[in-house]
């Protein structure tokens, strides 16, 4: 393992590795049940999604580790698989098969860009404090994706509010949702009082007392499983037994009769887009918050990390599935202390054992998963304080990006927010000559601004 993964040259060690691959893991396996569910009203068949999923999720993380030796695991994003079913088949029309092509031509573009450096020089073109503007708010981001998994906060009169115990107690939803939201805010309370405390483990943990309550809950009948809006029972059923799914429905059902059509080309370049800036953004946070980067803010083995995602999304295409990417739940993992492949070699295992213990996976419930983020979010916002407040050129855009995230529920549009805004203040108050910024910010912005003008 040393020789592999230079564990001590990392400062870790393979307790360390393995748990903060198992907290990696538990924080998005919600996407072994998310992503059939999406992709299904897309037509697809659920239980090859599925497989599809665990696979692909499998392939394209083993390769993280293979290719760059990062703790990143990588698996079919969430909002571009909503992109895929809801905008690309059900809104514009395209059969599920043409999506999936759209997909693979996207990661052969992108093996293209990762082999002749372009997603590199990107990287390396962001200035510090935007770099870490993103960490921060990835941070506020997955905080609030954690809340809204949990319904803590749902929507109401003022957009988002927070969920009324008041309420569920005369509707007689209480059992069914309220319970849950009430136990995802005692396992915040849980988790944090383990970090505090500094105990080894402590993300982990959190999810798995949170998870433990959950059933002791349903057990004693306080939390009643209700299917009909989503809420499902906290104990593993293993009522069908150990099966793996046949990914024969979705395995190599791609369509490349549109390929040259506008349409095509619009909806390549979107997934492209998203896909490209939210993996950048996750490798900018997540790495940033492990103090990954070298002194002048580069990610030294970027072009394998880069390569593995690429190479991932052509597969997962052909699997079955929607875009693969870096999910931003590595910071889970990351706060554990993991810090080489070994976190994504353990996490790909589980992938693994998920084709024959879903059950199991597939029981984690949102509500204990939760929490992991909400504190996840915090540590992740720590990074904030490395941002320099009294160079206001600097602070302004960071600030922009930081709030774009959240508010926009995308990472890839506050990367671009802050890149805009970067370029604008700097250029209209004289201060961009001083700092030398990079001609290929200029590049990022003028492409930023036609992005929201043409699509």
């Amino acid at each position: 393992m040393e020789r592999i993964f230079h564990l001590s040259e990392n400062h870790t060690d393979l307790k360390t590795e393995i748990i903060a691959g198992i907290t990696t893991f538990m924080t998005m396996a919600y996407i072994l049940a998310v992503n059939p569910s999406v992709l299904g009203a897309a037509g697809m068949d659920s239980g090859a999604v599925f497989t599809a999923t665990a696979l692909a999720s499998l392939v394209a993380t083993l390769l993280m580790a293979g290719l760059a030796n990062y703790p990143f695991v990588l698996a079919p994003g969430m909002g571009l698989n909503a992109y895929f079913a809801y905008t690309v088949v059900l809104n514009m029309g395209y059969t599920w098969e043409m999506a999936l092509a759209a997909v693979f031509v996207e990661g052969i573009i992108f093996i293209l860009l990762s082999l002749t450096n372009v997603r590199e020089a990107i990287f390396n073109a962001i200035p510090m404090n935007l770099k870490h503007a993103v960490s921060a708010g990835i941070g506020l981001f997955i905080a609030f994706i954690g809340l809204q998994n949990a319904k803590v906060v749902v929507d109401g009169a003022t957009l988002v509010t927070m969920y009324s115990f008041k309420s569920s107690l005369t509707d007689g939803t209480f059992h069914s949702v309220g319970i849950t939201v009430l136990l995802a805010i005692i396992g915040i309370l849980i988790t944090a009082v383990l970090v505090v405390k500094n105990v080894k483990g402590n993300i982990l943990w959190g999810i798995l007392a949170t998870w433990i309550l959950g059933m002791i809950c349903q057990a004693v009948g306080l939390y009643q499983p209700n299917p009909e809006i989503g809420m499902f029972s906290v104990f593993p059923d293993f009522s069908k037994g150990f099966g793996i799914p046949s990914m024969a429905p979705t395995f190599l059902k791609l369509d490349f009769s549109r390929i040259i059509s506008m349409d095509f080309l619009v909806v390549m370049f979107a997934f492209l887009f998203v896909d490209m800036f939210d993996t950048l953004g996750t490798l900018i946070g997540v790495a940033s918050k492990a103090d990954m980067l070298d002194k002048d803010g580069k990610l030294p083995q970027i072009k394998g990390a880069l390569m593995a995602d690429a190479v991932g999304t052509s597969l997962g295409a052909l699997f079955g599935t929607s875009t693969t990417t870096t999910f931003v739940e590595s910071a889970a993992g990351v706060s554990e202390g993991g810090r080489t492949g070994l976190t994504a070699v353990v996490a790909a295992i589980l992938f693994g054992l998920s084709l024959f213990l879903s059950p199991i996976f597939l029981a984690i419930p949102s509500f204990a998963t939760a929490p992991a983020l909400i504190v996840v979010g915090f540590l992740m916002m720590t990074s904030i304080t490395k941002i320099d407040f009294n160079d206001f050129t600097e602070a302004l855009p960071c600030y922009i990006a930081i709030i774009a995230m959240p508010f926009m529920y995308s990472i890839s549009e506050g990367i671009a927010m802050g890149v805009i805004s970067y370029v604008f203040i700097n250029v209209v108050t004289g201060s961009a000559k001083k700092k030398k910024i990079s001609i290929l910010m200029y590049v990022l912005a003028v492409l930023f601004v036609l992005k929201y003008i043409l699509i």
